[in-house]
């Protein structure tokens, strides 16, 4: 899998997930969301470099034009809740992309320390030869989005995967490379240290569906 860190270098990206980390500014819930949004443009970006392209005419007022236009078929698949600002941004670039919806939650099966990642709604077109995004801002234990991979194999086998996340976990990140081909890209914003016995990702920003939409009941 190749990793492509974008804090590791100078952006405005540091902004973004600075405030989405800072506790004095979570407590907006529509400025939170807009940061996600914002990381997920700025991935889109980067991730269409690594696209492919072909030659296409167009007619101006004053003279034909040969330009270049994204030869492959996009979908971007978030994982709900927390995947929906994300899924935007990226939707904002790759505007007539295809859209894949998956549920994956943490279910405890006996400490709250212990859980399973189940899966149980998926909406999505054909996946077969096609570009997949997959859209995921906190990559935590990685577990996740293994549980994804394997729920979409039956929608057909993408041409190419990319990830799309804000924060994660070097564990979580060692983890998913195992699961994945080698062709996988994994683009993302931030990526920290280290896991709490709970699984959740250190220094992290705390739970981003919460932040995003509101607290919600535990399974």
């Amino acid at each position: 899998m190749k990793v492509h860190h974008l804090s590791s270098e100078n952006s405005i990206i540091h902004k973004f997930v600075n405030q989405l980390r800072d506790s004095s500014v979570q407590t907006d819930a529509m400025r939170f969301r807009k940061n996600i949004y914002r990381i997920g443009e700025v991935l889109a970006y980067e991730i269409s470099k690594n696209l492919s392209f072909k030659e296409v005419t167009l007619q101006t007022p004053l003279a034909p034009y040969n330009g270049q236009e994204i030869e492959d078929d996009v979908v971007i698949c978030s994982i709900l809740r927390a995947g929906l600002p994300l899924h935007e941004g990226l939707l904002s670039f790759f505007d007539d992309a295809e859209n894949t919806f998956i549920s994956a939650y943490r279910h405890h099966t006996g400490s709250e320390n212990d859980f399973e990642i189940v899966v149980e709604y998926l909406a999505s077109p054909s996946l077969e030869g096609k570009t997949v995004i997959l859209a995921d801002p906190m990559l935590a234990t990685g577990q996740s989005l293994v549980a994804v991979k394997k729920a979409l194999e039956k929608m057909g086998t993408p041409k190419q995967i990319h990830i799309a996340a804000v924060i994660g976990a070097t564990e979580g990140i060692n983890f998913i490379n195992n699961h994945f081909s080698e062709d996988t890209h994994l683009w993302i914003a931030a990526v920290d240290e280290k896991l709490n016995e709970k699984g959740y990702i250190v220094p992290g920003l705390g739970d981003a569906g919460d932040l995003a939409y509101g607290s919600k009941l535990q399974h």
